[in-house]
């Protein structure tokens, strides 16, 4: 008998376990996702406004697959992953994560030459947006 009101309290408590905490979180939240994504996109946005600059084709490629990998380990299907990055809502909202970066310093779509000097900067710095870019 008292295995069984055992059981039964430990069924219990599972089903009364908020599913939110068996979730995971939306990719979006998860920065070792997000952060070098949004290298790539914001990579890929310069090279096609500046033509000096040109994006590191397999770079990226190879970054994308290493984020792929790494979501998959951390328990995202491909299925997820390909919503995530085919949503309408988060290239918008990556979009305007992009343009307030571009905004805050001082990269205008009217003057591409913001765009070239933006990607040198980062090239110099050697960071994530940089090493996705070359000089041509």
């Amino acid at each position: 008998m008292k295995q069984i009101v055992l059981s039964l309290l430990s069924a219990a408590v599972v089903a009364l376990t908020p599913s939110a905490l068996l979730a995971k979180p939306p990719l979006r939240s998860v920065a070792e996702i997000e952060e070098p994504l949004f290298a790539v996109a914001v990579a890929k946005e310069v090279a096609d406004h500046c033509d000096s600059l040109a994006a590191r084709f397999w770079k990226g490629v190879a970054e994308l697959r290493r984020l792929r990998a790494r979501a998959n380990e951390l328990g995202y299907s491909d299925q997820e992953i390909r919503a995530y990055i085919g949503s309408d809502s988060e290239k918008a909202r990556m979009r305007a994560k992009g343009e307030a970066l571009f905004n805050s310093r001082g990269v205008s779509y009217d003057k591409p030459e913001t765009f070239c000097a933006f990607g040198r900067a980062e090239i110099k710095k050697n960071s994530a947006i940089g090493v996705l870019l070359r000089a041509k």
